[in-house]
Formats: structure tokens, sequence, C-alpha cells
């Protein structure tokens, strides 16, 4: 009878211990560089929070501090996360230069085509398959690109030859390497620096999508856009949304599980759509504005894809220098986004 009795008590201290598990309460807080009403923050970052609270019912809160509000420069987002000052951060991966070497290929100029959701995905699997050793300090949730890149200047861009000498910035190496041997001088900064670094003087044009430049006033401080023929962007750069691995590991199965299914491929492009809406809005902005936008035709595209080529070799043979067989990494991201344009 007290064996009977003993029994009960411990299954019902372990009914007990179960439910309080289950009913465990998280707290995420999750930074980024952003404004709130910039696309990706309003349009992925927001809509993802709801739905990984919803899916919890109520267990997983997330708390959105965007514009560096935790304090902090764009580029030590990623360690935020790795280092637990934050729980989860959103961030540009060119902006910590030679940290994500495999990662960087999606970079090459007109490496992407086909929008940034379909980009995206090649993305996140290209990562999962051949980079995923340089994301393995944190939890990667999603690693996306965004559009097609293009000028906005004070001057018109219409070929060539009038990018020379111009201060462009560029948002990671591999795009100042391809600035430099497009002839411009790269000036290197996170993209909110852009609206003062434009209305100071300090640059004559940036290199960015269109989603962003509402977020950064650039239709207001430049009037010239110049765009690329063809399915691909003359550049594409890279981000991931990354949550710090031990607070991953410390929720209990089900949470886990909460996040999992809202991690992937599947992540990846829902951020890519609403960088490819995001685009439209942008574009659309710039021509109620009445700005110059230039359209490169064919010909003139392909002498920049003549002339950007080069950082292509200069990048294989810097990753060979590493023991990296940068060849195949370009061949394997040449294939997955072959894949998703299919």
């Amino acid at each position: 009878m007290k064996f009977i009795r003993r029994s009960a008590l411990v299954a019902l201290a372990s009914f007990a211990l179960t439910g309080l598990a289950q009913a465990q309460q998280v707290t995420l807080r999750l930074h980024q560089f952003l404004p709130p009403q910039a696309v990706i923050p309003a349009k992925a970052i927001a809509p993802w929070a709801k739905k990984i609270e919803a899916e919890s019912n109520g267990r997983i809160k997330v708390q959105l501090f965007p514009a560096m509000q935790m304090g902090g420069t764009p580029p030590q987002l990623f360690d935020q996360a790795r280092d637990g000052v934050a729980d989860i951060t959103w961030t540009v991966l060119g902006y910590t230069p030679g940290r994500f070497n495999k990662a960087e290929v999606f970079e090459l100029p007109f490496m992407c085509s086909g929008g940034p959701e379909r980009c995206s995905r090649a993305f996140q699997e290209y990562v999962e398959k051949n980079a995923a050793d340089e994301f393995k300090s944190v939890k990667l949730l999603a690693a996306h690109t965004h559009g097609p890149g293009l000028f906005h200047t004070k001057q018109p861009v219409v070929g060539l030859e009038s990018l020379r000498g111009m201060k462009i910035r560029g948002g990671s190496r591999i795009i100042n390497n391809m600035l430099v041997k497009l002839g411009a001088t790269p000036v290197g900064m996170p993209v909110p620096a852009v609206t003062e670094a434009l209305s100071k003087g300090v640059i004559d044009g940036t290199t960015i999508p269109w989603e962003v430049a509402p977020s950064v006033k650039i239709t207001e401080l430049v009037k010239n856009h110049t765009t690329f023929a063809g399915k691909d962007g003359l550049y594409t750069q890279t981000f991931a949304l990354v949550m710090n691995r031990s607070v991953y590991d410390k929720l209990p199965d089900d949470l886990k599980k909460v996040i999992d299914n809202n991690s992937g491929v599947e992540l990846a492009a829902a951020f890519g759509r609403a960088m490819e809406e995001g685009d439209k809005e942008g574009l659309a902005q710039a021509q109620k504005a009445g700005n110059n936008i230039v359209a490169l035709d064919a010909a003139e595209t392909q002498r920049w894809r003549r002339t950007a080529s080069v950082v292509e070799s200069d990048w294989v043979a810097e990753m060979k220098g590493k023991g990296i067989d940068g060849a195949k990494l370009v061949s394997e991201a040449r294939a997955l986004v072959a894949k998703y344009n299919k």
C-alpha cells in the first residue's frame, strides 16, 4: 500500500514538472539595424515574430529592438547573438569581412537571378550544404539575399565611363572590390550611415537595392538610378537571422519545434518575398518623384559583366590561398540559382 502511495506521489510530481516545462514562457530579444518601418523589419521580422508567438500559444514572446536600440554597431550584430547580448539578430554578413568566406560567393557580380525569393531559397540551401561551419557558433534561422543591386547617384551613370572617379558606398568587401574594378572609389559603410554620408557629400552615390531606398531617403537625396539589362543584378548582399545557441538549446522540445518549424528555406523565401515587394515600392517611389531611371541596354551591361568578372577570379584565387575550393563553390552556387529558376 505504501509502495502504491509512493508511486502515485512520484507520478504526480512528474506530471507537475512536465506541466511546468510545457507552461514555460520565454522572451526572446531580437535586435537589428534598420528602423521598424523598413521593409524587412515591417514585412518579414514582425510577421515572423507574431507567427512564433501564435504557434507557441503565447509561450514565446519576441521583443523587437530596431535601429540598434540595444547598443553597438551593425557589424557587431552577429557576435551579439553568439555572445547572448541579444537572443536573435538579423544582420548583413558582409559587415564582417573575411568571416563568412564560403557564404560570400553569393555576393559575386551577376550571381543571382530570378528575384530575391528564388535567390534566397538558393542561398539557404547553399549555406546548409557548403557553409554550415561558418554558422556553428549560433543557431541559423535563415540566410537570404536582397534583390538586384543597382546604383543611386547624384550624377547619372549612363555607362561604365561615367562611374569612374565617383565615391560610391559599398556594403561589403566583395562589392568594394567590384567598385574598384569598375573605376569607382569605394567607401564602405553600413546602410544606416548612407543618409548622412550622401547629405554631407562624403559619397556621390550608393549601391543598395530598391527596397531599402525609402527608409534611408535615397530618392530625396539623389535623382539618378541605374539598372542593368537581364535577370541578374549587378551584385547581391547576403543576410542572416541567427539565434543564440544556448538560448535555443535550453528551450523545451515543443518550443524548439516551433522555432524549427519557422526556420530554414521557407523563412529565407519569406524574407526574399518581402524584399521583392519592397523593390516594387522603392521603384514606384522614385518614379513618382520624377527621378531619372537609367536602364542600361544588353550591350552596355555586357561590358560591365566583363569588367566585373575579374572580381570572381580574384575571389577564387583568394579562397585557394585559404584552402577553400572557390571554383567549386561558384559552380555549386550557380547550380542552385539555376535550380530555383526552373
